[in-house]
């Protein structure tokens, strides 16, 4: 069954949380499994919009931590499809931290792989991706790159 292509638009998503003392590690900053779980439900929810169907995850091959965050600060978690195959998408979530007169500064970037899945639990076929930008086709063209680096890594057996 052929989608319709949808607009990166379409499904581009953003979650905001305050951070409170239980998402905070021992060394005083925020937990990173606490801002994976975060990463994967955005990450989820933008293919979700995407797809039209469940989906799970496939990969997270880049989790990059630039900046510490810290007990209440406000986190903005931004997620977008940056390029689709036939049942899966990438999708990246940037993370920021905001403060008080909105300034972000970039805490992390990841990139995951989602799978969308039928009524069955098998992968379905997803929409294309209609690209508007110089900066969407720029990531398009990077997620063909990095998609070629994880056929390569699962032929490696890595």
């Amino acid at each position: 069954m052929m989608r319709q292509p949808k607009h990166v638009s379409d499904s581009k998503t953003e979650q905001i949380q305050i951070l409170m003392p239980e998402h905070i590690n021992g060394a005083g900053r925020l937990f990173g499994g606490q801002l994976v779980e975060w990463i994967d439900v955005v990450a989820g929810v933008v293919a979700r919009r995407h797809s039209g169907c469940n989906i799970t995850t496939a990969a997270i091959d880049n989790l990059q931590f630039k900046a510490g965050a810290y007990a209440n600060d406000t986190l903005v978690l931004i997620g977008r499809i940056t390029h689709v195959g036939r049942t899966s998408m990438e999708v990246r979530v940037d993370t920021y931290v905001e403060d008080l007169g909105g300034f972000r500064r970039a805490v992390n970037r990841a990139y995951l792989v989602m799978v969308a899945l039928d009524e069955k639990e098998q992968p379905t076929e997803v929409p294309g991706l209609i690209l508007e930008t110089e900066m969407e086709r720029a990531e398009w063209a990077s997620g063909e790159r990095r998609h070629e680096l994880r056929k390569q890594r699962r032929m490696e057996g890595y």
